[in-house]
């Protein structure tokens, strides 16, 4: 059986948890040192889930082509997460989420251009409605 949707429930469960407490959390907050506090706790579990499963023999199969895309990941996700720390400071959690989730339907463009994926007719009228919905969102 496929569980993949399980997982991306909880990680929409969780990223949603995120809004919620790094609105509170980084009140009168420097929204950098606040997002240098959140990857530290990131790190510090990422880590300790690694050494738990025993995963770190895993580190010597990995390709220059697997490091330098990962390093890219981790410098994207550091990005985006400080602006969205800067974001949650300025504004409301209510509007700077759905703007945030607007990624899906780049993330659908991209997938569609680097990936070669296909852009099916279900995928392209779900990101429209996704940034269609975003605009009525914070507007």
């Amino acid at each position: 059986m496929n569980t993949w949707w399980i997982y991306a429930l909880l990680a929409s469960l969780f990223a949603s948890l995120t809004a919620i407490l790094a609105k509170v959390g980084v009140k009168g907050v420097d929204s950098d040192l606040a997002t240098a506090i959140r990857t530290v706790v990131v790190l510090v579990i990422a880590w300790t889930l690694v050494w738990a499963r025993g995963a770190t023999s895993g580190l010597a199969t990995l390709s220059k082509s697997n490091l330098l895309f990962l390093v890219l990941s981790g410098v994207a996700t550091g990005l985006s997460w400080l602006f969205y720390f800067k974001a949650l400071q300025l504004g409301k959690v209510s509007q700077v989420a759905p703007v945030d989730k607007a990624s899906v339907a780049l993330t659908i463009l991209l997938s569609v251009i680097f990936l070669n994926e296909a852009l099916t007719l279900k995928a392209a009228i779900g990101a429209t409605l996704i940034i269609a919905g975003t605009f009525v969102l914070i507007w």
